[in-house]
């Protein structure tokens, strides 16, 4: 699902990622360990296009069988929007949007999309917010709010997901509901690479 070779990053003359690779099987999950600063989102962001890695003819990066690299900003960001499925620390919700307007984002910029309200109540559901549909962001708890994050990463029915943080701003129960989330998601099939610096978290991947 992932093939990431001799990745390297540089910010203001201070290279943050030297030569890294890693590779991602499907339907693996996976973490990447780290404390703060070690680089961790930084390869999670080039992991998902959001960024680019420094220009080196041994760099390469391969996702779902896609030759990255080589793609042009119009498709990089179709790519990046039917292919890849994000969950913040910060859930990065809209706050005048409802958990079904927040979940259905995704697809709004996606003309090929067939998510609809029905479907969109179907992942509100499966990550336990059915009876929160009309909610805003600031009347959901934390958790509740991540839950709508992992909800609209799914809208796109991604070929992975990458998970910055997930729980880095929730309580111990909490952070164990959203990893047993994760979990089920994993064993429906979905690939996952998660960034966290805490090893409780880390141990819940494969």
């Amino acid at each position: 699902m992932i093939s990431a070779q001799n990745i390297s990053k540089t910010f203001n003359g201070k290279k943050v990622l030297d030569n890294v690779s890693v590779e991602v099987k499907i339907g693996e999950i996976i973490s990447i360990v780290g404390p703060s600063g070690a680089g961790k989102t930084t390869l999670l962001h080039v992991l998902s296009t959001l960024d680019k890695p420094d220009p080196d003819d041994k760099t390469k990066l391969i996702l779902n069988e896609k030759e990255i690299i080589k793609l042009n900003d119009d498709d990089l960001s179709k790519f990046r929007n039917t292919q890849i499925g994000f969950i913040f620390q910060s859930y990065n919700l809209i706050p005048y949007l409802d958990v079904l307007e927040n979940i259905a984002l995704p697809a709004s910029y996606d003309k090929t999309s067939n998510l609809d309200a029905i479907k969109a109540q179907q992942i509100a559901e499966l990550v336990g917010l059915g009876d929160r549909l009309n909610h805003k962001p600031l009347q959901l708890s934390g958790g509740q709010q991540q839950r709508v994050g992992i909800a609209r990463s799914l809208a796109n029915d991604p070929a992975f997901i990458l998970a910055d943080e997930p729980t880095g701003n929730l309580d111990s129960k909490t952070t164990e509901e959203i990893l047993n989330l994760l979990d089920d998601l994993n064993q429906q099939g979905k690939t996952i690479v998660l960034v966290t610096h805490e090893e409780e978290v880390a141990a819940r991947a494969r």
